[in-house]
């Protein structure tokens, strides 16, 4: 699932293998009204992932073979699906909420606290939700774009509802106070990590801004409509750019 307190640029870049940016416009985007405030706070997050996060990610990852990567990841994803199945109930759909419910029990026995991802391979659905989308499914659909310091891409809306989402995470809470606040720090570390080998296509494209703000509310449009909607064409718009 989007953690939306992930810290720095961490939601913007899962976003660049899937969906393409933006296109160079003369007028302001009418969900970001507010361009000016949020190229400043994407330069200081920018500038910061640089200057921190992305050399201890690249530690992290020479250190750790893929495959425990993998498994610390898929801890992580299993601790927040809680957060996940109760967002399901909540946007009235019973049965994907209780297939998500199967999921995380699955995967917290069989999977081995969730190391291994056994309901996958049982061919049990997997689902991407949180508070954000249930407001967008009560009507709130529209929001502006909100460059959050470090916590990176949100919108007016996704912002506070990423509080509902953290106090309503019972699993990762429960975790998080019997591990310490170290937890969360290898979580952002190994999310970052993950994220290292898509460095090019962010900084290949004509303006990074313009690039992670489109991708991310396309990619928010895309969720919020239940992989409805299209996703534009990635490959076309770096071509564009050159």
């Amino acid at each position: 699932m989007g953690n939306s307190y992930l810290p720095v640029v961490l939601l913007a870049l899962p976003l660049l293998s899937a969906c393409a940016g933006s296109q160079v416009v003369k007028e302001p985007h009418p969900r970001d009204p507010w361009e000016g405030y949020n190229r400043a706070m994407y330069s200081f997050n920018r500038t910061l992932d640089k200057a921190v996060l992305r050399p201890v990610a690249r530690g992290y990852d020479w250190v750790l073979p893929g495959p425990v990567q993998d498994g610390v990841g898929n801890v992580f994803t299993n601790l927040h699906y809680p957060v996940v199945i109760l967002n399901l109930a909540l946007q009235g759909r019973p049965a994907a909420s209780g297939a998500a419910l199967g999921r995380f029990v699955i995967n917290s026995t069989l999977g081995v606290a969730g190391v291994f991802d056994v309901a996958t391979r049982l061919e049990i659905p997997e689902f991407d939700e949180d508070f954000g989308q249930t407001l967008a499914v009560w009507g709130w659909r529209d929001s502006r774009y909100l460059m959050l310091p470090l916590l990176g891409p949100s919108t007016l809306r996704d912002g506070p509802a990423g509080g509902v989402d953290w106090a309503t995470d019972v699993a990762w809470n429960w975790a998080r106070d019997e591990a310490g606040y170290g937890l969360v720090a290898v979580e952002v570390v190994d999310t970052r990590a993950g994220l290292l080998d898509r460095e090019d296509d962010l900084e290949e494209s004509y303006d990074e801004y313009l690039f992670v703000r489109d991708a991310w509310l396309q990619h928010r449009d895309f969720l919020i409509d239940n992989g409805e909607s299209e996703l534009p064409d990635y490959e076309d718009f770096l071509e564009d750019g050159e």
